[in-house]
């Protein structure tokens, strides 16, 4: 083994020149043995002057062709299919160009003699090649053994589900990774036809019946999913089975990912727990979204958030004539810049605009109305983080509510075609100010699409979306539990028994845009969010996920919980229902109607309270607008008591503080 390392250079592989200097004396002995075998091994002066003779011309004929097709530029140790196409060119086209010769030969030689026999130059080209094969696939060979008795640590032994092309360039990519000790023991495949068949004298299973048998005769570490045709319930069946018998999941990227059409082993990444919440592509009417969208000025508030971003994303798929970023963050829309000039630069050259706005500022944002005369308004800014609100009402009702109303009146004001809102489940039966709040914005903007209606004004078309969890938004579970894993632990649930509905960011922003086409306008369109997740599974999965086992590796802390926190979180408001949409995953919620007097009127007397800063007085307020908010864990529920919230109330309220501050 020691002589086989003295081949290699510094960085293992086998230098160009001894490449070129085998391949050259590997052509010189196919030649030799042809001749001797042409001659039935019978050495006498034939076969001396036919070597001699011709074998210098034999070897500049393929040393011309080995230099043109670089058959010495490949790495030995990694030769596949391709190092072989080389090798058949060269040696076919070397034996054209030797019966070439032979033919000139012939055509002017006197007695017409051959000068290189055909049966010959046809055992070079079947012998020439072998050998020249035969030499790297014995030099990986003996690389591979020589790597696996050098490899560091124990050897981790993987399946890859999936016997394709992206599942055997897995395989080779493991082979030739040096920094781990690997072993792939067994493929997987749904495709029957090659259950029972081999890759390399790696045998395919069927997963669903053999899969449990493969890990107790190979002792399986981890599974790696190719790019298949697999839809998400069936990666998620995938996943979860391998959880269950504590096998590491990782997977592969698309093709189209690959770096410059090559897998990298770092591209081979542990499996995300998103992966096991994400369902199946939502199909989009894409044609009546890009008639509504096209050519279009379209405006996005809170559009460097987790939510806003996608939809500038998606929105720019659509071609509009101008796309209104608007956030309040500085260093959010710097991100946002450049995640728009990696993933659209041309679009966002051509169309977009970055714009540092409050939406609580009228007289900014009617400036920006006038300058830029939007047509669709997607209104995503909120404050939407449960804890932070109930510490701040008054923040949450300026941004929530006032936001919202000042951009609803100023679509009125500028003849918006459609308004369309991204609301949130909180807003059922709200036991926090920030779910309330968000319930006081849906009651303006559907009552005042209802005015407009009953004033045959109806320009403007208000419609909201309400739906639960985005996976990976800021601040939510899975980016928190991902740090705390990271960190070594613990992680902190507040509840062993709390529950949340979640769905993707990209999937939450395709039936924003879905539910705003196919809006005639004051609809308040529920998604399905599926089941609902206990996070405590969620994270015992993700730290699985991680390679991690719980109570040795990593612990799980109770917290309790926070104000305002809800145990289960619902969709629809007790009494309500809903209608089918021709969309399966949206359906119009059943709701309420208001007055729009009256609730304009509540709705300015509650911001009115902005500038006193009475908590207790503004909570008061969001009660009497939302009878059914009941607050949970926090210093209002004293304010649930009261049979009746009234204006005295809050006039009682504002009195004391008066009295306090005096």
């Amino acid at each position: 083994m020691k002589y086989l390392k003295l081949l290699f250079n510094h960085s293992n592989s086998i230098p160009r020149w001894l490449i070129f200097a085998f391949d050259l004396a590997i052509c010189a002995a196919a030649f030799v043995l042809s001749v001797v075998l042409r001659y039935s091994f019978k050495f006498d002066s034939r076969i001396f002057e036919a070597v001699f003779r011709v074998l210098p011309v034999v070897i500049i004929v393929k040393t011309l062709f080995m230099t043109y097709f670089r058959l010495y530029s490949g790495i030995v140790r990694h030769t596949g299919v391709q190092d072989g196409i080389k090798i058949l060119y060269t040696t076919f086209l070397s034996s054209l160009a030797l019966i070439t010769i032979d033919f000139f030969y012939r055509s002017f030689s006197p007695d017409k003699s051959a000068y290189i026999p055909l049966s010959i130059v046809v055992l070079d080209f079947i012998i020439s090649a072998f050998l020249l094969a035969s030499f790297r696939m014995t030099v990986k060979v003996a690389f591979l053994k020589m790597y696996y008795q050098t490899a560091k640590g124990e050897q981790i032994t993987y399946a890859i589900f999936g016997a394709g092309e992206a599942g055997i360039t897995t395989k080779k990519k493991l082979d030739q990774h040096r920094a781990i000790n690997t072993k792939v023991a067994a493929f997987f495949d749904d495709n029957p036809k090659k259950i029972r068949k081999s890759i390399d004298g790696i045998e395919i299973f069927n997963f669903d019946n053999d899969f449990e048998n493969v890990i107790k005769k190979y002792n399986l570490d981890t599974l790696i999913l190719t790019p298949t045709n697999l839809s998400k319930n069936r990666k998620q069946e995938i996943i979860e089975k391998c959880l269950n018998f504590n096998v590491n999941v990782r997977t592969v990227p698309p093709v189209e990912k690959w770096i410059n059409g090559e897998l990298s082993f770092n591209q081979i990444k542990n499996v995300n727990i998103e992966d096991l919440i994400e369902r199946d592509t939502i199909e989009l009417d894409k044609q009546g979204i890009s008639s509504q969208l096209n050519g279009k000025v379209v405006m996005v508030t809170g559009a460097a958030g987790s939510i806003g971003s996608e939809m500038v994303n998606q929105i720019l798929n659509f071609r509009p004539k101008k796309l209104l970023a608007i956030d309040s963050s500085e260093i959010k829309l710097y991100d946002l810049e450049h995640e728009l000039l990696d993933r659209h630069k041309n679009e966002f050259l051509r169309c977009t605009e970055l714009i540092l706005a409050d939406i609580g500022n009228e007289n900014r944002m009617r400036n920006i109305f006038e300058k830029f005369r939007p047509e669709i308004v997607y209104h995503a800014a909120a404050y939407k983080h449960v804890p932070l609100m109930e510490n701040n009402p008054s923040e949450a009702i300026k941004t929530n509510v006032g936001g919202t109303k000042n951009i609803a009146d100023l679509s009125i004001d500028f003849g918006i075609e459609k308004f369309v809102m991204v609301s949130t489940d909180k807003a059922v039966n709200p036991t926090n100010v920030m779910g309330a709040s968000k319930r006081i914005a849906e009651i303006y903007v559907q009552s005042l699409n209802n005015e407009l209606l009953l004033n045959q004004k109806a320009n403007t078309k208000f419609i909201t979306t309400r739906f639960g969890n985005v996976l990976g938004s800021s601040g939510s579970v899975i980016p928190k539990f991902r740090k705390q894993i990271n960190e070594g632990g613990p992680i902190t649930v507040t509840h062993p028994e709390i529950t949340r509905y979640f769905m993707t960011i990209p999937e939450a922003c395709q039936l924003v845009l879905e539910a705003g086409y196919m809006g005639k306008g004051g609809e308040i369109f529920v998604f399905d969010m599926g089941k609902s997740v206990k996070i405590i599974d969620l994270a015992k999965k993700m730290v699985k996920l991680s390679g991690l086992t719980l109570g040795k590796d990593i612990n799980i802390a109770y917290t309790g919980l926070r104000p305002g926190e809800k145990i289960y979180e619902e969709l629809l408001n007790d009494g309500e229902n809903t209608l089918p949409t021709h969309h399966p995953k949206i359906m119009i919620g059943k709701v309420r109607l208001y007055n729009f007097k009256e609730v304009q009127n509540s709705t300015n007397d509650l911001l009115g309270l902005y500038n006193n800063q009475n908590q207790m007085a503004i909570v008061a307020k969001m009660k009497e607008i939302v009878p059914e908010f009941q607050s949970k864990n926090s210093v209002y529920e004293s304010l649930d008591k009261k049979v009746e919230l009234s204006k005295t109330t809050v006039e009682n309220l504002l009195s004391k503080q008066s009295k306090l501050n005096d």
